[in-house]
C-alpha cells in the first residue's frame, strides 16, 4: 500500500507551479510501545477528565480552552476566537528566497518530510526547480500550513524528490549563552591537543546509521520473547564504574596505546557472531513481537547533517 500523504497542494516559484505531496520522513511507531492496563483484571485502562476543583468526572462537551494568568486563574478562549486568526491555508508552497545550505543552523531543523509531485503534468517543472537547486548547491525557503499553523520549509534535493525539513521560529530556539558562558578558558597544551587529535584520527570513519543500535529496544524485546516463552528475565548486571581520571595528560597516552592495540578484526568479528546466532535456539512465539528492526533508508551526503525531533502539539 502506498503511503499517505500529510499534505497535498502546489509548489510554486515565479510564475512556475507544479502538484506536490508531502509524506513523513521519520517515523517512531515501530518502537515497541505498552498500553496501561488494570493489574488485576488485564483489562485496558481509559483516561478520564476530572475537575480538578470538585472531584468530579466532566463530559467531552464540557471542555474548554483556558490560557494560564495566574494561580488557578484562567483566561477562556472558545474555538470560533481561534478559528479567525487560524492562518488561510493556500495549499501552496511559494519559494520564498534561496539560501546556501550550510547557512542554516541546525538547531533550527524540525520535522522532515519526502516531497513528491503528485500529477504527471507538473513533473517537468518539478524536475527544473529540484535541478537548479541541485546545480547550484542552494536551499529553498517557503511557508506552509499544517495542522493550522503557519510553518517555515526548507526544501533541497534529495534523489528524484525534495526534502521538505519544517523549520523552528527564532522564539523556540534556546540562546547558547545561558549554558555555555560559565564554562572557563581552560589554557590546553600542544601535547595534550596531539594526543587527544590522534584519538579521533583513530576513530574517524563514515557517517553509517547502519551502525546506529537501539540497545534499550533490543533489550525490551528480548525481555518481551522470554516472557512469552514463560522464562523469568534475569536482571541486567550493573555497570561496572568508570575508574576515576586523576591525570589528564596520563589519561591521554593510555587511551593512545589502547588505540594501537585493540583495533578489531571485523572479519573474526562477524565470523564468530555468526556462530553465535546459529548456535542460539530460538523459541517459538504465539504472536510476533518486533522492535525497532526497521532498516534505515539509504542515506545521501547532505551539505549541513540534521539532528531533531518532531514536536508533539496539542
Amino acid at each position: 500500500m502506498a503511503p499517505r500523504a500529510n499534505w497535498k497542494g502546489y509548489l510554486k516559484l515565479s510564475l512556475v507551479s507544479c502538484p506536490i505531496a508531502l509524506f513523513p520522513a521519520s517515523s517512531s511507531s515501530e518502537r515497541v510501545s505498552f498500553r496501561q492496563v488494570s493489574k488485576v483484571t488485564g483489562n485496558r485502562l481509559k483516561q478520564q477528565l476530572v475537575d480538578s476543583g470538585t472531584g468530579e468526572p466532566i463530559e467531552p462537551e464540557e471542555k474548554g480552552r483556558g490560557y494560564e494568568i495566574g494561580k488557578n486563574q484562567y483566561l477562556m478562549v472558545e474555538d470560533e476566537e481561534l478559528e479567525a486568526i487560524q492562518v488561510e491555508s493556500t495549499h501552496t508552497i511559494e519559494i520564498d528566497r534561496f539560501v546556501p545550505a550550510a547557512q542554516i543552523d541546525k538547531r533550527y531543523f524540525d520535522s522532515p518530510y519526502y516531497i513528491a509531485p503528485n500529477d504527471t503534468v507538473g513533473q517537468d517543472a518539478f524536475s527544473v526547480i529540484r535541478e537548479a537547486m541541485r546545480d547550484k548547491g542552494m536551499v529553498a525557503l517557503g511557508r506552509v500550513v499544517m495542522a493550522k499553523r503557519e510553518r517555515v520549509i526548507a526544501l533541497e534535493p534529495e534523489g528524484k524528490g525534495l526534502l521538505g525539513t519544517l523549520l523552528r521560529y527564532p522564539y523556540e530556539v534556546r540562546e547558547s549563552a545561558a549554558y555555555f558562558d560559565e564554562i572557563p578558558d581552560v589554557p590546553i597544551t600542544k601535547e595534550m591537543l596531539s594526543l587527544a587529535e590522534h584519538i579521533l584520527e583513530s576513530k574517524t570513519g563514515d557517517f553509517d546509521p547502519t551502525q546506529f543500535e537501539d540497545h534499550y529496544e533490543t533489550a525490551l524485546v528480548e525481555m518481551l520473547r522470554q516472557k512469552q516463552a514463560g522464562v523469568i528475565p534475569k536482571a541486567a548486571p550493573s555497570a561496572p564504574e568508570s575508574a576515576r581520571v586523576i591525570n589528564l595528560m596520563d589519561a591521554l597516552r593510555r587511551s593512545v596505546a589502547n588505540d594501537k592495540g585493540s583495533a578489531p578484526n571485523t572479519k573474526q568479528a562477524g565470523k564468530r557472531q555468526r556462530a553465535q546466532d546459529d548456535g542460539r535456539k530460538q523459541p517459538q512465539f504465539k504472536l510476533p513481537i518486533a522492535g525497532g528492526k526497521k532498516k534505515p533508508a539509504e542515506q545521501t551526503a547532505k551539505p549541513a547533517a540534521r539532528q531533531g525531533s518532531a514536536r508533539k502539539r496539542a
